[in-house]
């Protein structure tokens, strides 16, 4: 039986994707390589320290990955909630297949204020636990994965709207990206939504 982590990436950005990861692990799986940094939640970790983390998991022969994203448009459609539950869906469904699982062979444990989106998944049996990426080791794995694969699409970004700096923030609200917002404008990856708060602020000509 598998132990599938659900966590996502991104959800309170300014620009770019939210990223859901799904990480499935045998049941009574231990992960505590002495080799590695102690295992944390991707916020406790330092960028190569996640790095290190995101191989393990790339390479480890019982640890399965899948990962799934909603673009600005999609979530200025509907709302970041919404956005990031269908993310969820999406990764665990491509999970389940990938591993040819049957229904009722996982534990779905999903970090607080994650669900599984899609009306065919209702009747999964998820669990959503509040801080569920500090103390469980599959929904860690997930925000690693989640976290670093949101990175380093963000930092591929970085080469073509080179005026945000995405690869120093990653879309985050700092006050770099605040300036920049001011010198260059909202571009096309930019959630409106999110900035609608801010009238100061124009669309791109670009």
């Amino acid at each position: 039986m598998y132990v599938i982590g659900i966590d996502e990436a991104g959800r309170g950005a300014l620009a770019g994707p939210v990223v859901v990861a799904a990480v499935a692990v045998p049941r009574f799986f231990k992960t505590n390589p002495k080799d590695l940094p102690k295992l944390k939640d991707s916020k406790g970790l330092t960028p190569p320290q996640r790095e290190v983390w995101y191989r393990h998991i790339s390479d480890h022969p019982l640890v399965f990955s899948a990962t799934s994203r909603v673009y600005q448009s999609g979530i200025d459609g509907t709302n970041i909630a919404k956005a990031a539950n269908l993310a969820a869906s999406r990764a665990y469904e491509r999970l389940f297949r990938r591993l040819e699982l049957e229904e009722g062979s996982t534990e779905v444990l999903l970090d607080g204020g994650l669900y599984l989106g899609m009306r065919k998944h209702e009747g999964v049996g998820s669990k959503t636990i509040i801080r569920g990426d500090q103390y469980r080791v599959a929904i860690k794995l997930a925000s690693v994965v989640a976290k670093v694969t949101r990175d380093r699409y963000m930092i591929r970004l970085h080469d073509r709207y080179p005026e945000y700096n995405l690869e120093a923030h990653k879309g985050y609200g700092t006050r770099e990206h605040f300036k920049a917002l001011q010198n260059h404008g909202i571009s096309e990856i930019h959630r409106l939504t999110y900035l609608s708060r801010y009238p100061n602020l124009k669309p791109t000509n670009n």
